[in-house]
C-alpha cells in the first residue's frame, strides 16, 4: 500500500504551501524592501524548482539531460533577456 500513496508529491505540495507562507508573510511584516525582494526571488526560484522538478516528472524520464539542458539554456536567455532590458531601459546604457 505504501508503494500506492504519492508521498513525494504529497512532501512537495506541503513544502510549495509553506514557501508561499512564507512569501505571504513579507506582505504582512515590516521588512525593508531589499530583505523582502530577497526573500521573495528566493522563494520564487525554490518553488519553481520543486514545481518543475516534483509535479512536472522533470528527471524521471530517459532524456533526463535533454530535458535540464534545455532548462538551463531557456534560463540563460530569460536573464540575458531581463538584464539587458534592465542595462538599456532603467540604467540608460545603450
Amino acid at each position: 500500500m505504501t508503494q500506492l500513496f504519492p508521498c513525494k508529491q504529497v512532501m512537495g505540495f506541503v513544502s510549495s504551501i509553506i514557501l508561499t507562507a512564507v512569501a505571504l508573510t513579507v506582505y504582512f511584516m515590516d521588512m525593508s524592501f531589499a530583505v523582502g525582494m530577497t526573500i521573495l526571488l528566493v522563494t520564487a526560484f525554490i518553488q519553481a524548482g520543486l514545481q518543475l522538478v516534483v509535479f512536472m516528472h522533470a528527471g524521471e524520464t530517459g532524456d533526463r539531460g535533454a530535458i535540464y539542458t534545455n532548462i538551463y539554456y531557456a534560463l540563460a536567455i530569460a536573464l540575458v533577456t531581463i538584464f539587458g532590458t534592465l542595462l538599456c531601459m532603467v540604467w540608460g546604457y545603450i
